[in-house]
């Protein structure tokens, strides 16, 4: 049986998560917040909506959360040198990314097919934002866009929120004399 990664949806209000949002405009907050009226840098990122979309369709969130991501491609370009000084080293890090061992980012297939996914994607957990519900509607309404679904979607779900629920310990564990 043949579970299709994608689909595209025709303009719509109806968001959900897994939807890709490109050139997504995110506020990216200042540095040093210690009076009320800041100035603020507004970024566009190409992002994936993780808010639930049983929370999306029945409006009971104001503020969406989204994540950017970017190509495998981009991701490795901007990995530190030292991390992928070989080939070996870069394909253990895609085999990780992959299984997914690095627990802050999550790949998506390729597809071929459909324009922008012709390389395999990265979610970068490490960076999440919010939209307001409101203005993110207004600007997927009049778009056609990708849709992840599922099982992958779910998959997705899962991945951040394994990467949200971790615990730093304050002492490990040491086994002695096992």
């Amino acid at each position: 049986m043949d579970y299709p990664w994608y689909s595209i949806i025709k303009s719509s209000k109806d968001l959900q998560q897994g939807d890709f949002v490109y050139n997504c405009p995110i506020v990216v907050p200042p540095n040093n917040v210690k009076e009320i009226n800041v100035e603020v840098e507004v970024a566009l990122i190409d992002s994936i909506v993780l808010s639930q979309s049983c929370d999306l369709v029945n409006s009971k969130i104001d503020i969406v959360l989204v994540c950017p991501f970017y190509t495998l491609k981009t991701f490795i370009d901007n990995l530190p040198p030292d991390q992928i000084s070989n080939k070996k080293a870069k394909n253990k890090i895609i085999d990780n990314l992959r299984k997914g061992n690095l627990p802050g980012y999550h790949l998506l297939n390729k597809e071929n097919s459909i324009e922008n996914l012709s390389d395999y994607q990265v979610v970068d957990f490490k960076n999440v934002y919010g939209i307001s519900f409101k203005s993110l509607t207004s600007i997927v309404e009049e778009e056609e866009r990708i849709r992840l679904l599922p099982p992958y979607r779910e998959h997705l779900s899962q991945a951040f929120a394994r990467y949200f629920m971790r615990v730093g310990l304050p002492q490990d564990i040491n086994i002695e004399g096992y």
